[in-house]
């Protein structure tokens, strides 16, 4: 069993998708926040619970338009970041955004974005 595990690892490490600890806690931050809008259906649940300014309870399906299993899967992408907050209201769970968590997101990635390229030698 460990052999197999230590086996498993390597392989993992090999393809690469077990090497963020090579980075920094601020590049592998940057590299989750940035995940969150690599799909469209994120960028939309976030715009329509900043648009709703509530927490939104169980519309999300005929809001964006994608089946349950798919919202529920971004739901949980942006919850497992911390982007959002989910409260069970009785069968439902009613979701928000995380004002302290957008707030740091934006710190960093503004940090990230607005390096300064002009002072910059030209190299091209």
């Amino acid at each position: 069993m460990f052999i197999h595990r230590n086996i498993a690892m390597y392989k993992l490490m090999k393809m690469g998708l077990a090497k963020t600890e090579m980075f920094t806690d601020q590049q592998n931050k940057i590299s989750l926040f940035a995940k969150v809008f690599g799909h469209p259906a994120r960028v939309a649940i976030l715009q329509h619970l900043f648009k709703t300014d509530n927490c939104v309870c169980g519309d999300l399906v005929s809001e964006i338009g994608l089946a349950q299993p798919t919202i529920s899967q971004h739901l949980k992408e942006l919850k497992n970041l911390g982007l959002i907050k989910g409260n069970v209201e009785g069968t439902s769970v009613c979701y928000c955004i995380n004002g302290e968590k957008w707030s740091e997101m934006k710190e960093t990635m503004s940090e990230f974005l607005n390096q300064d390229i002009s002072k910059k030698v030209n190299c091209c």
